[in-house]
């Protein structure tokens, strides 16, 4: 075998030859003015010219000799083989080289004209496809494949080599699959690089700095102005509306939260929830609704105080868009409520003061826990494993009800106080980790699974008191067939602990502070944010472990399945923790999720979702809120719950009464009709007047049970009917239809008739 740097020699060699004879001929013939008067300098030119030739000639019939025709022999069907063209061309190449002084001097006298100098790809390849006419002849009838047409070229100067195929015009064409043969030779694949997540944050304000560094975190891409096209995740500072005509992705909120979670009703949810069970949601404080339920809050404390002259209750007022502390007082005499503001009354909530704190230190401290809602449907919720606790300025009495800094555990308030102490530690200063205080608890013989215990079913019992309501505004902004983004949101619970370590919910907030700075007075006047560690070691690590489970690219992990009471509350971090790529480990989530892995638990109380999900079942159009008469006619008949005492008269009436005093209770309904709470309170007067020797949620559940059965039947009918018609097509007109088709028919062709007949009338007139 010759070794590869002859082969290329000898080509080399050839195709200096053709360049030569074509140079010397250019001389002879007088091609140029100059060459063409036959010197004497010009005929000692030539001579040399073609003593150089025939040296080079010799040369490659050295190499011939020495074993070109086994080399000829080499198989280049393998994509990956290194050397030259396949044989037949290979052959040809060497042939043409060696057959004598004319032929070459021929061969190459027809590339010379047809173009005067090698280009820069003849000189750098080092062998080329033959393009010998009789040779291309006598192959023109062979079949030949695709292996047979690729080439495998080295470049001079390189060690790489190109794969491709030859075109009929004697061009190489790449071939782009054809790259990296090697490594997939040898069982090796490049990993795919991941599509790195875009986030758009132009309208994430005061949690913007938490964000890119989750972002940063997890090398994700973020654009601080925008996107026009979309991206994967939109991060909003207030509401869902904060970026209009999204289309695509997933957004931070979910349409109505904030509407949801305003005072007012909130307490309508929890009151609600709490006719229902009054057990299970003892844990919110009870509350009457400013200024309509001013009249029963005077008449309840008058019958406290006759039954106990010594009784001095305490009540909390807070205005209902209020927030960080912001108009929120505390009073003894129903009298000492502001009303009205202006001319306009003052709309808010008056609850009972929990008067019986746990203090640490002789300070009233309140939890901030962060609770991730992941998806409405199916309903997933996780809690942050570390909160903070935000400590009051001034030790607790229950006397001085003016004293904010003792009463109220809001950070905007007591950063204000000059006992206010910003520490780097997580386990001292006026703000602390959830984690600290926990373990201090412990540390006193506190039983702490117990306590957390209760909060995860606070957590859970409150976002199913919020779901229907959020499924009716879900429904109204993105109606189900309608190309729209899919939403989560991070809420932040606050919770006191009494002094028995149970759990009392304080408020709701659908846009809780993410800040990581604090501000620090650095001169009289003068304040500027510092960095707060405490902050950031909590809320940085709930934004990204939030953008790790709303990964896009994140395989779906199995659902989790209900578990018994008696097991762990741990859960398996694997199933919830997006894959961790090769270069990095990202750490352990920090959210827990809770359900649905406590489904078994507390699935019983949703019955008020069931009541939502008849309600949208019933609207109708798409996008709307509010239901109408008729459509609440419609729902009495379909439920078949209209008889000869109850008539249909009877059902406008109720509708009327209600939808009245609702209208008159909900001043910024954007629709006429009956709302969810309105529907809410007719199914339970539905429910009562139906079933009257049961209590008032067995009465609920029963009537659920008729409702949903009733419409299950009527879907059943429908379809049938539909598959009836669709059948009746395909069979001849002696098929017997069924009344409802027949009265349509019949008054289709009744129409008809009259149409033709006023038709010939005319045209007999006008005849």
């Amino acid at each position: 075998m010759v070794r590869k740097d002859s082969i290329i020699c000898c080509a080399q060699m050839a195709q200096c030859c053709c360049w030569a004879a074509a140079a010397a001929e250019q001389h002879g013939t007088g091609d140029s003015p100059k060459t063409g008067q036959g010197s004497t300098g010009g005929g000692q030119r030539h001579n040399l010219e073609e003593a150089q030739i025939e040296q080079m000639k010799s040369l490659v019939q050295d190499a011939e000799k020495e074993g070109v025709e086994s080399e000829e022999q080499v198989s280049v069907s393998s994509p990956s083989a290194s050397v030259s063209p396949d044989a037949p061309s290979t052959t040809n190449t060497t042939t043409t080289t060696t057959t004598g002084k004319d032929n070459t001097l021929s061969s190459c006298k027809n590339r010379s004209k047809s173009r005067g100098k090698p280009a820069k790809d003849d000189r750098n390849v080092i062998v080329k496809q033959n393009k010998d006419p009789a040779l291309q002849s006598s192959l023109s009838g062979q079949k030949t494949n695709r292996q047979e047409n690729e080439r495998t070229l080295l470049i001079r100067g390189t060690e790489k080599t190109l794969q491709g195929r030859s075109e009929p015009n004697g061009n190489y064409l790449n071939i782009p699959h054809l790259k990296n043969n090697q490594e997939q030779e040898n069982g090796f694949k490049h990993p795919r690089k991941k599509k790195a997540v875009t986030v758009d944050s132009s309208k994430a304000k005061t949690s913007l700095e938490a964000l890119k560094i989750s972002i940063k975190y997890l090398k994700w891409k973020e654009f601080p102005m925008g996107r026009r096209t979309a991206c994967d995740i939109y991060w909003h500072g207030v509401s869902f509306h904060d970026n209009e005509n999204i289309t695509s992705g997933q957004v931070n909120k979910f349409p109505g939260m904030v509407e949801m979670l305003r005072k007012i009703n909130m307490s309508r949810a929890m009151r609600t929830m709490q006719e229902l069970f009054p057990e299970e949601y003892d844990f919110y404080p009870r509350s009457w609704i400013l200024p309509e339920e001013y009249q029963q809050f005077t008449t309840q404390i008058r019958l406290v105080k006759e039954s106990d002259a010594a009784a001095h209750h305490t009540f909390i007022v807070k205005p209902d868009g209020g927030s960080q502390g912001d108009g929120i007082y505390l009073i003894r005499d129903p009298n000492d409520l502001k009303l009205v503001a202006g001319s306009q009354a003052k709309q808010g909530v008056v609850q009972e003061y929990i008067h019986k704190p746990l203090l640490i230190d002789k300070l009233k401290f309140d939890i901030r826990l962060y609770v991730l809602i992941k998806s409405l449907e199916p309903l997933e919720i996780y809690i942050a494993k570390e909160g903070l606790t935000r400590f009051c300025t001034e030790p607790y009495h229950q006397k001085n009800l003016s004293h904010v800094f003792m009463h109220l555990t809001n950070y905007s308030l007591n950063v204000h106080s000059g006992n206010f102490v910003h520490s780097d530690s997580q386990s001292t200063g006026s703000k602390r980790t959830l984690s600290s205080v926990l373990y201090r608890l412990a540390a006193k013989g506190v039983d702490i699974k117990k306590v957390w215990s209760d909060i995860i079913a606070l957590v859970i019992k409150t976002v199913i008191a919020v779901v229907p309501e959020l499924k009716v505004y879900y429904q109204a902004e993105i109606p189900p067939g309608k190309p729209g983004p899919t939403c989560f949101q991070i809420l932040g619970f606050d919770i006191l602990l009494m002094k028995n370590l149970k759990p009392i919910l304080l408020e709701v907030n659908s846009n809780p502070s993410m800040r990581i700075e604090h501000e620090q007075e650095v001169a009289p006047g003068v304040f500027e944010y510092v960095p707060s560690p405490v902050d950031e070691e909590v809320k940085v690590n709930v934004i990204r472990d939030t953008l790790r489970l709303m990964d896009p690219s994140r395989k779906k992990a199995a659902v989790s399945l209900p578990r018994p009471a008696g097991e762990s509350e741990e859960i398996s971090t694997d199933a919830d923790s997006p894959v961790a790529s090769p270069e990095e480990v990202l750490p352990s989530l920090c959210l827990k999720q809770v359900y649905p892995k406590y489904t078994k638990q507390f699935n019983y109380l949703r019955l008020v979702e069931r009541i939502a999900a008849l309600f949208i079942r019933f609207l109708g159009v798409k996008g709307n809120m509010r239901l109408g008469p008729t459509a609440f006619r419609t729902f009495i008949r379909t439920c078949k719950l209209s008889n000869t005492t109850f008539t249909m008269a009877s059902v406008d009436i109720l509708y009327i009464d209600i939808t009245r005093r609702w209208a008159g209770a909900v001043s910024d309904s954007r629709e006429a009709g009956m709302g969810l709470q309105a529907f809410v309170e007719a199914f339970f007067t539905l429910a009562a007047r139906r079933f009257k020797s049961v209590g008032q949620r067995q009465q609920v559940l029963s009537l659920l049970e008729l409702c949903e059965l009733s419409v299950s039947e009527e879907r059943r009918s429908v379809s049938c009917s539909r598959a009836l018609s669709g059948g009746s097509r395909t069979h001849s007109h002696s098929t017997q239809l069924s009344p409802a088709p027949l009265r349509r028919a019949a008054s289709q062709d009744q129409r008809l008739h009259y149409r033709l007949k006023a038709r010939t009338l005319r045209v007999n007139a006008d005849n």
